[in-house]
């Protein structure tokens, strides 16, 4: 633990990232270059944080999720097991695709339950929760809860 930081044995932080006070960096964890992250956020088994990407604080990411650049992560949000994010629209493996990424952004206090995929381009509102399972394919309004694939709204949570 150095600065109040804990970065297990098994996982690179590559230079030029910035790892808030109380973070706690698990197994297997790959931070990319720029990458910054709040105080108080853990990082469960297998996370890939990719280059330039910015997590707020309290940030829970559970095992096997990766945060594509693109993608901003809020203050004390939920990622839920092998929740998955994508940063392009119209991938090809012919064609060079690098830096031409879709903004996502997940608000203050959202929950992502565990298989749900975002596509790229879209907002989780705030304290909003996307079931299980579930495909996000337009943005979510605050305090929504959405299933299903494609996600639809099924309901409001508290404040």
């Amino acid at each position: 633990m150095v600065n109040d930081v804990f970065i297990h044995e098994s996982s690179y932080v590559d230079d030029g990232v910035t790892l808030g006070k109380g973070t706690k960096v698990w197994h297997f964890c790959h931070i990319q270059s720029g990458a910054v992250l709040g105080e108080n956020c853990s990082l469960g088994q297998n996370v890939n944080v990719g280059p330039n990407v910015k997590i707020g604080n309290g940030v829970r990411i559970q095992n096997n999720v990766s945060v594509y650049e693109g993608v901003e992560i809020e203050d004390n949000v939920f990622l839920g097991p092998s929740c998955v994010f994508t940063n392009v629209l119209m991938p090809r493996a012919d064609k060079s695709v690098h830096g031409k990424y879709e903004r996502t952004l997940v608000r203050e206090g959202a929950s992502l339950g565990a298989n749900c995929t975002i596509v790229c381009g879209h907002t989780i509102g705030r304290r909003a929760l996307v079931a299980a399972g579930s495909v996000v394919t337009k943005d979510v309004p605050d305090y929504a809860i959405v299933a299903g694939v494609p996600a639809k709204i099924i309901g409001k949570t508290e404040e």
